[in-house]
């Protein structure tokens, strides 16, 4: 058989040129492409070369880590075990990216990326560490911006910001249903309105109110009624006495049957703490 490749396509019929001049195109694009098959990038074969121990980096890693929270866990206290294994994978994750950048670029842009994921995994350590306090932050803002809501200055202790006219709303919970309610000290005792007496589950319409109250606006009646425990963050009061206001009340009343059941309250410089029994 002949070796087209050497044959001109400038004679024959022209049906004979055109099947020629395909075949010598289909050639050339052959021998273009095993050409760069045949041509090697120095920065791709040293990539693929890293990424070949890359798994072997990885798998060793893990064992490390493996080894060091067997190792170190017997000694470590309960209430720190979660951070510590928190940590562990952090630090895992954290050395399997860089390895990971490490096997598929060049060094220069490996080294931006490993500092980027440095920076990443020490502001997540750092924000972990100092969660406590970020928490408190946080509460601190909330108060400031909720209406009723608290922060705790300690474990037994919560503090609220009085409003702009000087009242104090505080978030409630009475037997599972939270309720916002005013500070009232010059009310003897808990005050409820008739839709929060409905949302502990009484009927104000069947309530008997025998109690009378003597008031800026005169005399009221209240259905005396007794709450099973009032809990106001981590202040908890059982067995609190209560009424069911007869006359229509915007905000139901946290007053002293309660206040006078923790460990005392104080109110300075607009800020109003609780303290637990």
């Amino acid at each position: 058989m002949a070796d087209i490749r050497n044959n001109s396509c400038d004679t024959g019929t022209p049906r004979d040129t055109a099947c020629c001049g395909l075949v010598t195109n289909l050639l050339g694009a052959v021998r273009t492409f095993a050409n760069m098959m045949h041509d090697h990038d120095p920065d791709h074969d040293r990539s693929r070369a890293r990424r070949g121990w890359v798994p072997w980096f990885l798998i060793a890693a893990l064992l490390v880590v493996a080894v060091l929270v067997v190792w170190l866990w017997p000694s470590i206290p309960p209430d720190d075990r979660p951070r510590f294994v928190y940590l562990a994978i952090l630090g895992f994750f954290v050395g399997a990216g860089v390895l990971w950048g490490l096997a598929r670029a060049p060094l220069g842009r490996t080294v931006r990326q490993a500092g980027v994921w440095i920076l990443i995994g020490a502001v997540l350590f750092v924000g972990y560490s100092f969660r406590d306090e970020a928490q408190y932050v946080l509460d601190r803002v909330q108060g400031d911006l909720v209406e009723g809501r608290g922060y705790d200055v300690t474990d037994r202790e919560i503090s609220f910001r009085a409003g702009p006219n000087g009242h104090v709303s505080v978030e409630v919970e009475i037997e599972g249903a939270v309720l916002l309610m005013l500070v009232d000290t010059g009310a003897s005792d808990v005050v409820l309105n008739h839709a929060d007496a409905r949302a502990l589950g009484l009927d104000p319409d069947t309530l008997d109110y025998t109690l009378a109250y003597n008031t800026a606006n005169g005399v009221v009646m209240g259905a005396p009624v007794v709450l099973d425990w009032v809990r106001v963050g981590p202040v908890m009061v059982e067995r609190v006495r209560a009424s069911v206001n007869a006359a229509p009340l915007n905000r139901s009343l946290l007053g002293m049957s309660f206040l006078t059941k923790t460990g005392g309250y104080q109110l300075r410089d607009g800020v109003f703490t609780l303290h637990a029994p």
